[in-house]
């Protein structure tokens, strides 16, 4: 089954499916607000997210905080920073990286 990225205005979605429009269709039963700006197949069927494009360098471990923070924030990167810091009390910029480096494993 073909991979799919899925361009909304706040988050990249990436799905498997059929065909675009049921990639599209994923998109709408998963997050109903958000409206698909753009659709496309991928090339292979893996996704890569390279750590260093997102400023994060060594070994990040996974944290069930952000990823809750992300859960609350339907997705919403910036929001999920906000939360992150307040239950932390981290800085912005550890704040961002964790919760960047978690965005991979879902929410």
């Amino acid at each position: 089954m073909p991979l799919f990225e899925i361009e909304t205005p706040s988050h990249i979605v990436i799905t498997w499916a059929e065909t675009a429009e049921k990639a599209e269709e994923a998109l709408h039963e998963n997050y109903p607000s958000e409206e698909a700006v753009r659709v496309t197949k991928r090339p292979r069927d893996v996704w890569v997210i390279s750590k260093a494009v997102l400023g994060i360098t060594g070994r990040v471990e996974k944290s069930e905080l952000a990823r809750e923070c992300l859960s609350r924030a339907s997705g919403d990167k910036l929001h999920a920073i906000r939360l992150y810091m307040q239950q932390t009390g981290s800085d912005l910029e550890t704040a961002r990286k964790t919760i960047e480096s978690n965005i991979v494993y879902g929410w």
